[in-house]
């Protein structure tokens, strides 16, 4: 453990090790494979802010006898948590902040932070910020061509007008990024269910396959298909707490009416990483039985709702949807619908 970590709470992280190693297993991960690809332990590495580094000094990882599991805290490690003034950026600390990207990321998704991770880092901290306005802009650009949501991107800047920052709208004319349309629909396994992004939806669209559209903006769709096709539009726990747990008893009955006569489905939303990821963790567990097999709800009583079986049902939709990463707000709303609608049934 780090530094950091009190006595106390190392003590309970170990109490809790034996439990959390079964539920790994229990998961329905595929640790196997993984376990494969491993030639030397896995270690972790503890890193915060506080953390000092020479990258001169840092050995070459192939010398290294373990396998690094680098672990970056965003955290600060103090004890007391204070307004912070002397930085480009002021705040108070809030203690799990870390991982609500809108406050640090200046607009990068994980996604297009990793499609140019190499260009980022060979920039340096002098223009990083710059090429970082660059790429997110790139992306937004791309997005509202195609008539996706894409607002202007706001961040706080460093630099200051008489000792007073102001907000900065990033505006960069940069070329266009390519996107692979087809890895923007992903069909979960043999279950005939698929989620992607709305801005595909309407490929998809034929006489065996429906659409369940969640984004706030509708596709386009031809009369003859009208009846394959419901518009829902839900928004995420940021703007409105309970728009996806109002919408799921729609969205499911629409799933168990289409998929009862054989028909495919797609669920789609604004990126396809999100809310549709969400809807699909609602329908497989309100209507598949325990071998991902479409059996109407008929199973559902029998099912324990936990978290435990939320994590291995998003475990099973992120083996063939690598880019989801739904929202905890939003995985909250599922929980409470499935947990409702059982309490509804054992009635």
């Amino acid at each position: 453990m780090p530094l950091w970590v009190s006595k106390t709470e190392k003590a309970s992280i170990e109490s809790r090790l034996d439990e959390w190693t079964r539920q790994l297993e229990e998961s329905g991960a595929d640790i196997s494979s993984l376990a494969s690809c491993l030639w030397k332990p896995l270690r972790p590495l503890w890193v915060s802010q506080k953390t000092v580094m020479w990258l001169n000094e840092v050995p070459d990882h192939e010398s290294w006898d373990f396998t690094p599991l680098i672990l970056v805290s965003a955290s600060d490690s103090g004890e007391v948590h204070q307004h912070r003034t002397n930085s480009e950026f002021s705040w108070s600390y809030i203690p799990g902040a870390g991982d609500d990207e809108e406050s640090w990321s200046r607009g990068l998704s994980p996604s297009v932070f990793w499609n140019h991770v190499d260009d980022l880092i060979d920039s340096g901290p002098e223009v990083c910020n710059q090429k970082v306005a660059e790429i997110v802009e790139s992306d937004r650009v791309y997005r509202a061509q195609r008539g996706q949501e894409a607002p202007q991107v706001v961040v706080k800047s460093s630099k200051a007008n008489n000792g007073v920052k102001s907000d900065e709208t990033l505006s960069l004319s940069v070329p266009k990024p390519r996107v692979d349309e087809e890895s923007l629909v992903s069909w979960l396994a043999s279950t005939n269910l698929a989620l992607g992004s709305s801005q595909v939806a309407s490929k998809v669209l034929s006489n065996d396959c429906c659409i369940l559209n969640c984004d706030k903006n509708p596709v386009s769709v031809p009369p003859s298909h009208l009846e394959e096709h419901l518009h829902i539009p839900m928004t995420g726990s940021k703007f409105d707490r309970f728009s996806i747990l109002k919408n799921l008893p729609t969205a499911v009955n629409f799933a168990k009416m289409r998929m009862s006569v054989g028909q495919k489905l797609l669920v789609c939303c604004q990126d396809g990483e999100d809310i549709s990821v969400c809807v699909c963790v609602a329908i497989l567990i309100s209507l598949f039985n325990e071998e991902g097999t479409f059996d109407g709800g008929r199973s559902f009583e029998e099912k324990s709702i936990t978290k435990l079986e939320m994590r291995r049902m998003l475990i099973f939709i992120c083996k063939y949807a690598m880019n989801a990463r739904p929202s905890r707000g939003n995985l909250r709303q599922v929980f409470g619908f499935l947990t409702s609608q059982r309490e509804n049934s054992d009635e």
